[in-house]
């Protein structure tokens, strides 16, 4: 009997060694399992490339201005007449840069009221350009400009500008006006902004507008002395007188006659 189990137990061992061979085989020729496929997101929808901005981006004008605050009118203006985007493409365009002369808001109050308001559009505008000089200019080189200087409204006797340095100022005149530089408001290699307390009248514009002078009296006429009308004698009438000579001939012959009648008497 102990024989007997001997040998079941060794037939079952058997079995058992080779379920397990079996068993751990499997896992071995199953077919691996893929890793699930990635997901590839989309690439970004192109946007469009912005083109480079010369000289460092592009300098805003009205915002310099109202940053600085009391240009209001010259704010107003500059919108108005449209010259806010001159300013945009000349700033962009060109390379010689630009020059503004901005008058303050109590400037424009110096101002005879309803001047602005009687100006045409193309008066507005070119009252503007006239406070725009087409070049860079810093302090220093006032010193060393040309007079007059020439502006976007043009150049001429009737559009005068004239610039002086000194060593502590730089004055500003028309013709109509004399003003002064009262401070820089923005500057950079290609725009500068000084502030000026007279608004730049050119004579183009407001020569002609002036009021005429009042007539001049004429001056009283003097006295002349009256001039005596000459005296014209009337024509006389002739008078006959030959009868008198008659008279006067028998008289005389009779007074002889008597006289010589006395002498042979004697």
């Amino acid at each position: 009997m102990k024989q007997q189990y001997s040998l079941s137990f060794f037939s079952f061992s058997l079995l058992f060694l080779h379920c397990t061979s079996t068993f751990a085989q499997s896992p071995a020729a199953a077919t691996p399992a893929q890793a699930p496929a990635a997901v590839v997101a989309p690439p970004p929808a192109a946007t469009p490339t912005q083109p480079a901005q010369p000289h460092g981006g592009i300098t805003n004008v009205t915002k310099i201005l109202e940053k600085a605050g009391h240009f209001t009118i010259f704010i107003r203006l500059l919108r108005s007449t449209q010259e806010d985007n001159h300013l945009f493409s000349a700033l962009n365009d060109s390379s010689s840069g630009v020059t503004i002369f901005a008058p303050t808001d109590s400037a424009f109050s110096e101002l005879k009221s309803g001047t602005l308001n009687t100006l045409s559009d193309g008066d507005k505008s070119e009252l503007v350009k006239f406070h725009v000089v087409p070049t860079f200019l810093s302090t220093s080189q006032f010193q060393t400009v040309t007079n007059p200087l020439g502006t976007w409204a043009g150049t001429g006797n009737r559009l005068p500008l004239n610039v002086t340095s000194y060593p502590n100022s730089v004055n500003i005149t028309t013709g109509l006006t004399n003003t002064s530089l009262s401070g820089t408001v923005y500057t950079d290699s290609q725009l500068a902004i000084y502030k000026i307390e007279k608004v730049l009248l050119p004579k183009d514009i407001f020569a002609s507008k002036a009021p005429a002078p009042a007539p001049v009296a004429p001056a009283p006429e003097k006295p002349t002395k009256a001039v005596p009308s000459a005296t014209v004698e009337s024509p006389v009438a002739p008078v006959d007188i030959s009868s008198a000579l008659l008279f006067t001939q028998n008289h005389v012959v009779g007074s002889v006659g008597i006289v010589a009648a006395a002498m042979f008497a004697l």
